[in-house]
């Protein structure tokens, strides 16, 4: 039985495309670190891995999953004692056991196959996993640094005549940069970059470009990108 089975997902069938607006918010970042984008009901969840990226201003260097979270309650022990034996005890079971459908890529950034536990992301779609208003979807970037973000729902439209989706709508502050050691190491580097007491400054002052700002945002830079990904396709 496949892990799918534990999870409704909305039915496409029949249904006009239409246009949702996603708020994608880097947990736990302070001051927060989002962007507003808006894009096809019928986007796959492979493809807005790619958005997240321009968007957000990552460089597509680490594997990444998403994750759905199901209001159903965890298996009964003498439930999971069958599973056990049947499966063994693997990270696909672990996710149903807390509730969770994964859905992973099926080739690291490099082009090359890769074996993760967790359906194709490039076989299911934000309508299906995020059906109404305030549904809310996990992306994963990288799993040493821990890259978490929220991708929230924010209201699901008609699609305006003439414009191209997907769109950066709004967005603030700019995305940490890779392999900061995760939100912790990010925020001790750009308080050692201010600070030329701290014994880490000059080892800072190297590591940052020298016009990296924090506070930054180019939603223009990034309608750019999302316009050249478009005409790559």
């Amino acid at each position: 039985m496949r892990e799918a089975n534990h999870f409704e997902f909305a039915d496409e069938v029949g249904m006009s495309k239409t246009i949702y607006n996603v708020r994608i918010t880097l947990k736990d970042s302070q001051p927060p670190i989002w962007r507003t984008v808006a894009l096809p009901s019928d986007t796959t969840l492979g493809r807005l891995h790619e958005v997240i990226q321009i968007v957000m201003g990552w460089t597509d260097s680490h594997l990444h999953q998403f994750i759905l979270l199901a209001k159903r309650p965890k298996p009964a022990r003498e439930e999971m004692g069958r599973l056990t034996q049947q499966h063994g005890w693997n990270d696909a079971l672990l996710s149903r056991m807390r509730g969770m459908r994964v859905f992973v890529a099926r080739t690291d950034p490099a082009g090359n196959d890769i074996e993760m536990d967790g359906e194709d992301e490039g076989q299911v779609t934000l309508a299906q996993v995020c059906p109404r208003v305030k549904s809310k979807l996990i992306y994963e970037y990288d799993f040493g640094d821990d890259w978490k973000h929220t991708i929230e729902v924010q209201k699901i439209v008609e699609p305006e005549a003439d414009v191209s989706y997907p769109l950066c709508l709004a967005g603030k502050n700019a995305c940490p940069l890779e392999d900061s050691g995760g939100l912790w190491g990010y925020y001790a580097k750009l308080e050692a970059l201010t600070d030329p007491e701290n014994e880490m400054h000059e080892e800072c002052r190297e590591w940052f470009p020298d016009d990296f700002d924090p506070e930054s945002f180019d939603l223009d830079e990034v309608n750019a990108a999302l316009a050249e990904m478009r005409q790559d396709d």
